[in-house]
């Protein structure tokens, strides 16, 4: 049987109270286990185990090279179901100042975000197969700045995005 899907990613973090906090508050992830200098937390309505843990490894840590000087992992990307709430996620990102990017993939709408360690993480709502258009395939060669408003008119401010691509019909 091929993979399913991600499970859970794995961060190394500098303090993970502060990674914690800031998880909860910008993407309503909530604790379900911690222990000393590790926690494990998990998003609304996700049937994981937990999606996301983190490892404290102290304030000494160097940045991140992978991109820069190294190979390593660029970003992780959770979905949301609505365009509402990714502009809902937008704004608290934008709140936070840890919004760094929107753009339009043409079947996926995404945001992009640093956390307080700097490490990279998309927000996306992929279109619906049943919306997808030969149009909308063929965009996926270029990216565009992401216009949510024109996007909530096009697909709907509450249409569930991913169904019968990310999400089993």
């Amino acid at each position: 049987m091929p993979v399913q899907r991600l499970n859970h990613a794995v961060l190394y973090v500098r303090d993970v109270e502060r990674s914690v906090a800031f998880y909860r508050e910008a993407l309503d992830f909530e604790v379900v286990m911690g222990m000393r200098g590790a926690a494990f937390l998990q998003a609304p309505g996700s049937s994981n185990d937990h999606d996301l843990g983190l490892f404290q490894i102290g304030e000494n840590a160097a940045p991140s090279p992978a991109g820069r000087t190294s190979v390593g992992l660029y970003h992780l990307a959770w979905e949301v179901d609505t365009l509402d709430e990714l502009e809902r996620v937008q704004a608290k990102l934008a709140e936070l100042n840890a919004l760094v990017g929107a753009s339009d993939h043409s079947t996926t709408k995404a945001l992009y975000a640093r956390d307080p360690d700097g490490l990279e993480f998309e927000v996306s709502w992929l279109v619906p197969a049943a919306l997808l258009t030969e149009e909308l395939l063929a965009g996926r060669a270029s990216i565009r700045p992401l216009d949510l408003d024109a996007d909530k008119r096009r697909f709907g401010a509450q249409t569930r995005g991913g169904v019968g691509v990310s999400v089993p019909v």
